[in-house]
């Protein structure tokens, strides 16, 4: 790198810390298109840790990187709103085509000596770990506004899970229900879509997958499998 003289170095979804030489090794160090409002959602997994949080905006920041994960000085920053109807998928290409524009600029700027890093305030850090795969199965007793964030964060991968007697079932989409029942219980079916009691509120779910199968909504699924309010997920 150092023989091609290069001027700068662009990383974007990089899940490891690059050493201190190849930091230093351009004019204008290493620099990471990062999919959050830095510092909150530092690490590997910001758009679904955004998501799950119920946060209601998200964006890009172009970052100088250092010796630590995320934590480098922000040079240009700019945010989107999370609307109710995206998810990993929709968030992921939004910002990409951001990141994207922001990069260019940022490169400009540094090119013409109007580039400022404005270091990152720790007080206000949070990290974006891993996603597990035990976090995608839905637990019927937390609120369904909360599962219904865990079905858009993990869509379009890995999908949000359950079970339905010995069957895993992936859940594709799914909305809040003003409506009460037992948790993990098929309330009734509602228009095609199977309405799910959880810990406060249900879960009305539109799309639905059966192990091996592809992906169908609730109407296509239950002409093949009968269902009966009652029947218990998870």
């Amino acid at each position: 790198m150092n023989a091609a003289s290069a001027d700068a170095m662009i990383v974007a979804a990089y899940g490891l810390i690059l050493p201190p030489p190849i930091l230093t090794a351009t004019a204008h160090g290493a620099l990471n298109i990062h999919a959050s409002l830095l510092p909150r959602w530092r690490g590997a997994a910001p758009i679904q840790r955004a998501l799950l949080a119920g946060d209601v905006e998200t964006g890009i920041s172009i970052m100088k990187m250092d010796a630590g994960l995320d934590t480098g000085p922000v040079l240009a920053r700019k945010d989107i709103p999370i609307t109710a109807e995206d998810d990993a998928g929709s968030l992921h290409d939004k910002l990409g085509a951001l990141g994207a524009q922001m990069i260019v600029a940022a490169l400009a700027d540094l090119a013409s000596g109007q580039a400022r890093a404005v270091p990152q305030r720790e007080s206000l850090a949070t990290y974006a770990r891993k996603i597990e795969k035990g976090e995608t199965m839905l637990d019927w007793s937390r609120p369904a506004e909360e599962l219904e964030r865990v079905v858009r964060a993990f869509r379009p991968s890995p999908g949000a899970s359950t079970m339905l007697g010995n069957d895993a079932i992936k859940v594709w989409r799914a909305s809040e229900r003003e409506e009460s029942g037992g948790a993990g219980l098929l309330l009734r079916i509602d228009d095609g879509a199977l309405v799910i009691g959880c810990g406060r509120s249900a879960l009305r779910v539109t799309e639905i997958q059966r192990a091996g199968g592809r992906r169908l909504t609730t109407a296509e699924f239950l002409r093949g499998r009968a269902l009966k309010p009652g029947t218990r997920f998870g």
